[in-house]
């Protein structure tokens, strides 16, 4: 970076700035247009986009599902955010900070809003009692890890990814800052997963479902295109648990639900039938 920047006293927004994301970012919360959101006929209503974010909750209630917990049948609603659906007032409702995904639950009353990823995945899981270890000491390691996520992610994501993919110029020095946290993150995970099989020790959970869109996206190359730049193959713990996740059943459905990039047969747009990942991904709709 050769330009210099002396931030002025006031900050004011340039609307032009941010790159890919320009026409969604604004320093102001709250809806921008009136539009009630979607209700279908599970009591499970998810608002979502498959960006990690979004795949942590479709892959536990698919998991859910395999598991035999019949009540975690969902509508998952596409939200496309590029197109601003999150400042929509039906979705500030459900989550003020626009950000997805968003969940309603009409199973209780009143219905409960849930919303921040984290927290979604938290609420299911006590909800069907399933993917959060009972043993005290494991469930500590299980909310330890998926907090552990839910605080690093914003660097890997809106710090390496946006600079090293999405920003409008390369910059050397937020690059080379953000891939040295990144990578120091890499080798948190590749040390732990030399001692134990999942994030909570020997038990699948929801630290698992956490981490697996965004680092497990990293080292597969699904993320950034960043897997040679990053050297992952040389975290061969994560990439061991990596494929181990990515192998199993739930998970290869629950990640394509509201995707809508990639191969057509790994786009379903929205999802409110078990059957439809036979019927409606992209490649059989477009036919």
């Amino acid at each position: 970076m050769t330009d210099s920047y002396t931030p002025p006293r006031v900050w004011t927004w340039n609307k032009a700035n941010g790159g890919q994301f320009a026409n969604i970012n604004r320093p102001i919360a709250g809806a921008t247009h009136d539009k009630a959101l979607p209700v279908g006929q599970h009591p499970l209503q998810l608002y979502s986009l498959a960006t990690p974010n979004g795949q942590k909750v479709t892959i536990l209630l698919e998991e859910l599902l395999a598991a035999g917990h019949g009540g975690a049948e969902y509508d998952a609603w596409l939200i496309k955010i590029g197109d601003g659906d999150q400042f929509s007032s039906g979705f500030v409702d459900v989550n003020p900070n626009s950000k997805i995904p968003a969940l309603m639950d009409y199973s209780v009353s009143p219905p409960q809003r849930v919303f921040e990823s984290g927290a979604i995945l938290l609420y299911l899981a006590e909800k069907f009692g399933a993917f959060l270890p009972t043993d005290p000491a494991k469930r500590t390691a299980a909310l330890g890890w998926l907090f552990w996520q839910m605080g690093s992610a914003p660097l890997l994501g809106g710090g390496f990814g946006h600079f090293y993919a999405y920003a409008p110029e390369k910059y050397e020095y937020p690059i080379d800052r953000y891939t040295m946290e990144v990578k120091r993150q890499l080798d948190v995970l590749d040390r732990h997963l030399a001692e134990n099989a999942y994030m909570a020790g020997d038990e699948y959970s929801i630290a698992d479902m956490a981490i697996w869109p965004w680092y497990g996206g990293v080292v597969l190359n699904r993320a950034y295109g960043a897997a040679e730049f990053l050297d992952a193959a040389s975290y061969k713990n994560l990439v061991r648990w990596a494929q181990q996740i990515d192998a199993r059943p739930a998970v290869q459905r629950g990640r394509i639900v509201n995707k809508v990039n990639g191969p057509l047969e790994e786009q379903l747009h929205e999802r409110h039938d078990a059957g439809d990942f036979d019927t409606k991904t992209q490649d059989k709709v477009a036919v």
